[in-house]
């Protein structure tokens, strides 16, 4: 089984994470790591570096458990949502867990919501922790 986790260093994204060691334990599943940027001039190289910075922190987490964990940092110019999707599409995932934030409505049309576009769009199930 492999599943995608979806990870931005958030708090709810940490919360994906917990929920991904149980799946994992339970499931001898291989963890993918996901991280999106919509995009990565070298203007952006701080963010880069963070963003690979929280990746492998997550994945330490994983790996104290010896659960099997590969990190990506996905710079396409793509939503996340669309990142995330095209990313299970292409690497036959059977899982997503994402995290969800609180947003008002007006938020969402502004804004967009990452969640629901992987929900209506991933080629697999995916479970949503808040």
């Amino acid at each position: 089984m492999r599943i995608l986790v979806g990870y931005d260093g958030s708090k709810v994204a940490s919360d994906a994470i917990k929920l991904a060691r149980k799946h994992a334990m339970a499931f001898a599943a291989k963890i993918e790591l996901v991280a999106s940027m919509d995009s990565g001039t070298n203007n952006n190289v701080q963010k880069i570096r963070a963003a690979e910075k929280n990746l492998e922190y997550a994945q330490g987490l994983f790996k104290k458990d010896t659960i099997s964990c590969e990190t990506h940092l996905l710079i396409r110019s793509l939503s996340p949502g669309e990142d995330l999707v095209q990313f299970a599409k292409e690497n036959n995932i059977d899982q997503i867990i994402i995290g969800v934030r609180r947003r008002s409505k007006v938020g969402k049309i502004l804004l967009g919501s990452t969640a629901q576009y992987v929900i209506l769009n991933a080629p697999c199930p995916v479970l949503t922790v808040k």
